[in-house]
């Protein structure tokens, strides 16, 4: 039997979104043509634009519908910096970023981009004074809305108040935070005083139930934006080519069913996630739970396994049949130390010695006792001794 604990990689498809998908797919015809047919289309995707916004805090036409995750963020990040203010050439970027944020800043940094790096805490949140210190002058900022790895929830109405003072551009990237915290894109900039600051978000359907390859990036209307892909003129000029219907339509379909249900969750989620914390430190009282330990997604248990390969204790696990992560998925398969450990003070062993255990819509206690039934004896095989688990 398969116990799955890696939700922040992907999560399973609701039926809803299934549902939304196979009856679109079913409409034939280009929601950019003019006839019959492509009209049909049109409205089945503008009705799925209306949904996300209306979940989102935005207005449909803020809405630019994507790939996903990894293609919302090079697009609000590239094209603010191709369309940034004359003189200004630095880009504000707190540690910990996910990799696609990290690795889109190096690349505009090989085009001449100036990157201001802003520290993380101990318990891996954006240090609000130093990332207000880095904005005077900036090209564009971006931030996080929760860490993908360890779940620290950021204070985003202080980043955007901030951003919009310093009349920075502003990205948010909320990709793991979508569906388990409140976001209103309209909400953090009128309480940003709006203009300039918070001018793009960025999210991923299959992270609520969607299928993977479909997501968002909220663009302001009053944004300075170059597009990252050229060709036809949808949505807005800002991603060109034939918008995916079906996707869209699952995409809102999985979005409304996560809010309507997004507070119940977030407790029992909770209440799991706090079980599972408490008895993997009983089984192996060594273990140290990293990441803010109250302002975090309901659903993430990020733990410190000190003297055991994180890589090792993922291979145990899974041969017992539970499925967790070492970090973020977008680095399987690479043996790296993780940089948000790093980033937050640890050493590069405490970075290689970490699990992450995320859990979501179809977590139940079983998947908790499965976890505790196991780590004990991971644990002890990792490290090569029993010294720092239960006898």
């Amino acid at each position: 039997m398969r116990f799955y604990l890696d939700h922040a990689a992907t999560t399973p498809l609701r039926p809803e979104a299934r549902e939304a998908w196979l009856a679109a797919s079913d409409v034939v015809g280009n929601a950019s043509s003019t006839h019959g047919a492509g009209q049909d289309a049109r409205r089945l995707l503008e009705d799925a634009r209306e949904s996300i916004a209306a979940v989102l805090g935005c207005d449909p036409i803020e809405v630019v519908l994507t790939s996903g995750g990894t293609e919302s963020i090079n697009t609000a990040l590239v094209g603010l910096w191709r369309s940034r203010p004359e003189g200004t050439d630095a880009v504000v970027l707190p540690d910990g970023e996910h990799h696609a944020t990290m690795d889109t800043a190096a690349a505009l940094a090989a085009d001449g981009a100036r990157i201001r790096a802003v520290p993380i805490s101990t318990t891996g949140g954006i240090v609000l004074d130093e990332f207000r210190a880095a904005l005077g002058g900036a090209a564009l900022a971006t931030a996080i809305v929760a860490n993908n790895e360890v779940g620290t929830i950021n204070d985003v109405a202080a980043i955007a108040a901030a951003s919009a003072g310093a009349e920075v551009p502003l990205h948010l990237d909320a990709v793991a935070a979508l569906g388990h915290v409140p976001l209103s894109f309209r909400d953090l900039r009128a309480d940003a005083g709006g203009g300039v600051g918070l001018v793009a978000l960025s999210v991923a359907g299959h992270k609520i139930g969607a299928p993977v390859g479909v997501g968002a990036l909220v663009v302001a209307r009053t944004a300075r934006m170059a597009p990252l892909l050229h060709g036809g003129a949808q949505q807005r000029g800002l991603r060109a080519g034939t918008q995916d219907v079906p996707g869209a339509a699952a995409f809102a379909a999985a979005l409304v069913a996560a809010e309507a249900e997004r507070k119940t969750e977030a407790a029992r989620l909770r209440a799991l996630r706090d079980r599972l914390i408490d008895g993997v430190r009983a089984e192996v009282p060594a273990a140290r739970l990293l990441g803010d330990p109250v302002d975090r997604l309901p659903g993430n248990a990020h733990l410190l396994f000190p003297g055991a390969v994180g890589e090792s204790l993922l291979f145990l696990l899974d041969v017992a049949g539970v499925a967790a992560s070492t970090g973020s998925a977008c680095q399987a398969g690479v043996a790296e130390p993780s940089h948000v450990v790093m980033a937050m003070g640890g050493s590069e062993q405490d970075a290689r010695s970490v699990l992450r255990f995320t859990l979501g819509r179809t977590s139940t206690d079983a998947d908790v006792d499965a976890v505790l039934g196991a780590i004990a004896d991971a644990y002890s095989r990792a490290s090569g001794s029993r010294s720092g688990s239960r006898s």
